[in-house]
């Protein structure tokens, strides 16, 4: 049952979306997808909106590359999130617990599966496995502090 919620005040804002698509892994995957890709699509409009108001006019074909930016990057990143969250979930099911191992691991085939989408190099891809891999670690360990 979809369900939304937004509470919060102007320095914390929570916003709570709950997708039940019938599956653990698909209900975090889209919800990732979704949270991230939003994320991504504000930071798009946020900047081209800056470009706008810096150049002090704006015209139709602004708007029209504002949107297909804002469509693009929210795909992108949405998609990326979705990957990982999905990953992670995945790790965790497989090994039995849920740790900061899994993140490491869902941030490495993160970054491989990415980079391998595209291009074909093969230092790339591990290159992008690795930097995958500590971000995600990197995440998890700060999420412990909070």
């Amino acid at each position: 049952m979809p369900r939304s919620r937004f509470a919060g005040t102007l320095s914390t804002p929570c916003v709570d979306v709950a997708i039940d698509m019938g599956n653990p892994l698909l209900n975090l995957t889209v919800d990732g997808f979704l949270k991230i890709g939003a994320v991504a699509a504000t930071r798009a409009a946020a900047e081209d909106v800056f470009h706008i108001v810096k150049k002090g006019s704006i015209s139709k074909h602004d708007c029209e590359h504002t949107l297909k930016k804002m469509c693009k990057e929210g795909a992108y990143w949405g998609a990326v999130a979705g990957v990982y969250v999905g990953m992670e979930y995945g790790m965790e099911r497989v090994r039995g617990t849920r740790d900061w191992k899994n993140a490491l691991m869902g941030g490495a085939l993160t970054g491989a599966l990415v980079s391998a989408a595209s291009n074909n190099n093969t230092d790339k891809v591990v290159i992008s496995a690795i930097t995958g891999g500590a971000i995600a670690t990197a995440a998890e360990f700060i999420g412990y502090l909070t």
